[in-house]
């Protein structure tokens, strides 16, 4: 096998056999030496009989269907395990990324790159927050990350299997694949392109579902929050010595009633920061606890290929 397509899909009802049909056109090269892996992620719609019709259609389909819902990364995950490739590709099933882009990837990585990511410079079809936020994400994260991670890129890439192989062996449980790429390092080329709005449906990633994707991304790759948290221990300790200075002349200037500023100022501003100290912290703790159960990242109800691949045990099993 020569080449891999991993899709995460997740209620894509409607978009499968479209994606299927424009990565069938993409891969006309290399259609005998190639396979699409599309992963049903707990899917509540037709997804998985979908994918079945497009296994008939196209017998190089293969599919996979996990037991539950496990997210975006866990599924891609799935699908980057069970690629048999040289070389794989990895893009979503809402057609945002184009698959036409495979030809250039793959001219890329003929050039001697390990990895050639796709750098969005349009993101037409979303919304103005989705844009802003999007933007601020990736570079609040390289001012926090102690890895450069390419700002404005998803998942969409092309990896040689010399560099999955070095990602696949890390084995965190909160895993944000776009920076374990970066971490692994290789040779690594960014190619732009103008993002699509969706084929149909609606976005996976909902606000929460993004807050919670930045938490993981953050705690992965950067321990400053703790030291931030460490930070604003002295910095209260500042605070609190210009506190004392300004209930002092309260007291003498003013005739003020004793204690409202000490108690009020005091309590609301301590508290913040406790408060916030103790939620990094704990979200560092909450961590290192789900990785000391050490459960499998995911089960695999059924499988839809000619020779089932091989997967680790501590990820399917």
């Amino acid at each position: 096998m020569y080449l891999s397509i991993v899709v995460p899909c997740r209620n894509e009802q409607d978009a499968i056999l479209a994606l299927i049909d424009r990565l069938s056109a993409a891969l006309t090269p290399w259609r005998d030496q190639s396979e699409i892996i599309l992963v049903d992620d707990g899917s509540t719609d037709d997804t998985w009989e979908t994918i079945q019709d497009a296994r008939l259609l196209c017998p190089f389909v293969v599919g996979i269907r996990l037991s539950t819902n496990r997210g975006h990364q866990i599924a891609l995950t799935a699908g980057l395990e069970a690629a048999r490739g040289a070389r794989i590709m990895m893009l979503d099933a809402d057609l945002q990324d184009p698959p036409e882009l495979l030809s250039d990837m793959m001219r890329l990585m003929d050039q001697g790159y390990d990895v050639v990511y796709g750098r969005r410079i349009e993101r037409r079809g979303d919304s103005l927050f989705k844009r802003a936020t999007a933007h601020v994400f990736y570079r609040v994260l390289n001012a926090m990350s102690d890895v450069a991670i390419p700002q404005d890129t998803g998942d969409f890439r092309l990896v040689n299997r010399k560099t999955l192989d070095a990602v696949l062996a890390m084995p965190e449980r909160a895993r944000f694949i776009r920076g374990m790429f970066a971490w692994a390092g290789f040779r690594q080329i960014g190619i732009e392109y103008s993002r699509a709005p969706r084929h149909s449906g609606e976005t996976k990633y909902p606000l929460r579902s993004m807050i919670r994707f930045a938490a993981d991304a953050m705690t992965s790759f950067s321990t400053k929050p703790l030291r931030l948290a460490t930070r604003l221990a002295f910095a209260t300790l500042g605070v609190s010595a210009f506190m004392a200075v300004y209930v002092a002349w309260s007291l003498i200037f003013h005739q003020a009633v004793a204690g409202w500023a000490s108690v009020v100022l005091a309590i609301s501003f301590f508290s913040g920061v406790q408060l916030l100290t103790l939620g990094i912290m704990g979200e560092y703790i909450g961590r290192l606890y789900i990785e000391a159960k050490n459960r499998p990242l995911y089960f695999v109800s059924e499988e839809l290929r000619d020779t089932p691949a091989a997967r680790p045990l501590r990820k399917s099993a």
